[in-house]
């Protein structure tokens, strides 16, 4: 594709994209992008690398991730793209009634009452009896090894860290919380940059649910204790709850772009935001990426299709409207008509009837894998299930507590989700897997970073260096501090409400791998926000 060749982008960072023929693994943590590329050179493929990169991911990069979050993926395998929707869902027994009914009248983020069923470990072994060639057992030893072995922090890692535990040290007072301070503070303090940590009890939970292909955290061992764990604190999470537990493979949803196509996960995710935006903005032409009115129309297209997606997404069982009814060609015309000259306030539409850690791996047999997992905020719930070195997400603080809105808290219900796989694809052929992880930011920086790359022509690593924005609410828009200021003055001027962050963080952390279809060579570009690496060979 033609962003191969574009070298020369003013604001990319010295580094440059990286290229490779045999396999590539790109993620947040050169650890887990080196124990998947171990993977891929004993005789792995691209879905055994990404089963042990993830893994590793939840001991190397815990304050994004871990055992106890959600998990989605795309999977380009012989020809075909398949989505896998490894998302749990709220316990049975919790209700808006049982919730207002302990005193809350909201959903708060912490405690057992935001807790869903952890998909992760489901994800990753579905993924291993589907697609995998080696051993589930061989996949998950370099995370196993990290755990027991323990890892030099580095230093962004060790920032987000002592963040989460000022925070928790503060407010997370009560007992429950105490196994998270032993497991992730057992010095009593955060771990310094260059300190090694480790944890036996994360270690011999990635042992067993190796040797079980999960079960054990399903149905045996794990599962009786998170059970436990949930029935001696007043918790809704069950043992029936786990039990019940299974990932879906589901069908990707898409946009045409421009000669390509976009794909995402369906909802409960938020794919379908990006999808709407671009859906709008391949209505417009554009001539030039650093002009105000490119980005003044990229953030009301945001708007527009943020507004549909609060409005809409929730578990797909329980929407109102169809994915190919937000998706229509008609839809997205009358969507565009709404874009002026200044910002305006989004309002959802009513189309007529008819959303952490990501990781991109590919290999030499042409497999190629799309693949996000999270806690949620960080450490998630602030529950650690003892003896496990489990940290239980958080995700069902996404849920409304509003009974007549779509994503209203229910038993058994998938709430609105933020973590979010991208693939793209032209004609037949893959071109690859990109992602941009961190909240809400997520379908924003999906659309940003396709921009850069189809509609700017830039390489994977200046599409992902280029300064970024982000919309919060409203009209209020935040912008990098290497944005180019005479823009954030011109969007200033449209009536956008422009504050500059100096902290890179907040803007989402993303990874590409494009393969040339003539060629097969990879090519591939790493966040410079945190610590980013490409493994390849």
């Amino acid at each position: 594709m033609k962003a191969l060749n574009h070298l020369n982008y003013p604001y990319a960072s010295p580094r440059l994209s990286t290229f490779a023929k045999n396999g590539m693994v790109t993620t947040s943590q050169p650890l887990a992008s080196q124990a998947g590329l171990d993977i891929l050179r004993k005789g792995g493929n691209a879905i055994d690398a990404a089963i042990a990169t993830a893994a590793c991911l939840t001991v190397v990069e815990p304050t994004s991730n871990g055992i106890g979050g959600d998990a989605f993926a795309l999977v380009w395998t012989k020809g075909e793209l398949h989505g896998l929707n490894g998302s749990g869902r709220a316990p049975e027994s919790v209700s808006i009634k049982a919730v207002k009914d302990t005193g809350h009248e909201e959903i708060p983020k912490y405690g057992w009452i935001p807790v869903t069923v952890p998909g992760v470990p489901a994800a990753w072994a579905e993924l291993s009896r589907e697609f995998g060639k080696l051993p589930f057992q061989e996949v998950l030893q370099p995370a196993i090894h990290y755990a027991r072995e323990g890892f030099p922090v580095s230093p962004t890692l060790s920032r987000f860290w002592k963040k989460s535990f000022n925070m928790f040290n503060k407010n997370l007072t009560d007992e429950i919380f105490s196994e998270w301070f032993r497991t992730f503070a057992p010095e009593g303090r955060p771990p310094e940059p260059g300190e090694i940590w480790a944890s036996e009890n994360h270690a011999k939970t990635l042992e067993k649910i190796a040797e079980t292909n999960a079960e054990a955290f399903y149905h045996g061992e794990l599962a009786e204790k998170i059970a436990s764990f949930s029935e001696e604190n007043g918790g809704f999470l069950s043992a029936d709850d786990l039990a019940a537990h299974q990932s879906e493979w589901v069908e990707p949803i898409s946009v045409h772009y421009r000669g390509y196509d976009v794909w995402e996960i369906p909802p409960n995710g938020q794919g379908l935001v990006a999808l709407q935006a671009l859906n709008i903005l391949k209505e417009f032409h554009f001539t030039e990426k650093e002009s105000v009115d490119t980005y003044h129309k990229q953030i009301e297209a945001i708007k527009l299709a943020f507004a549909d997606g609060q409005a809409h997404i929730t578990d797909e069982n329980h929407m109102r409207y169809s994915t190919e009814e937000l998706l229509s060609e008609l839809y997205a015309k009358s969507r565009k008509q709404l874009i002026g000259k200044t910002a305006q306030l989004p309002e959802a539409g009513e189309p007529s009837q008819g959303g952490t850690v990501y990781l991109a791996a590919a290999d030499n047999e042409g497999n190629m894998v799309s693949f996000i997992q999270s806690n949620y905020m960080g450490f998630g719930s602030g529950l650690v299930v003892p003896g496990t070195g489990i940290a239980l997400q958080n995700r069902g603080h996404n849920f409304s507590i509003d009974p007549e809105h779509i994503n209203a808290l229910a038993g058994g219900k998938r709430s609105y989700h933020t973590i979010i796989p991208g693939f793209m694809t032209q004609g037949n052929q893959p071109v690859g897997p990109f992602g941009v992880m961190g909240g809400f930011m997520q379908p924003q920086g999906h659309v940003q970073v396709v921009m850069n790359t189809i509609d700017f022509g830039l390489t994977p690593q200046a599409a992902l260096d280029a300064p970024r924005w982000q919309w919060f609410k409203d009209k209020k828009i935040e912008v990098e501090n290497r944005f180019p200021h005479h823009i954030a003055q011109g969007l200033s001027e449209k009536a956008h409400d422009v504050t500059i962050q100096l902290e890179p963080n907040g803007f989402g952390r993303g990874q590409i791998i494009w393969r040339d279809a003539d060629t097969g060579v990879l090519v591939g570009g790493t966040e410079t926000r945190t610590d980013g690496g490409v493994a390849c060979w």
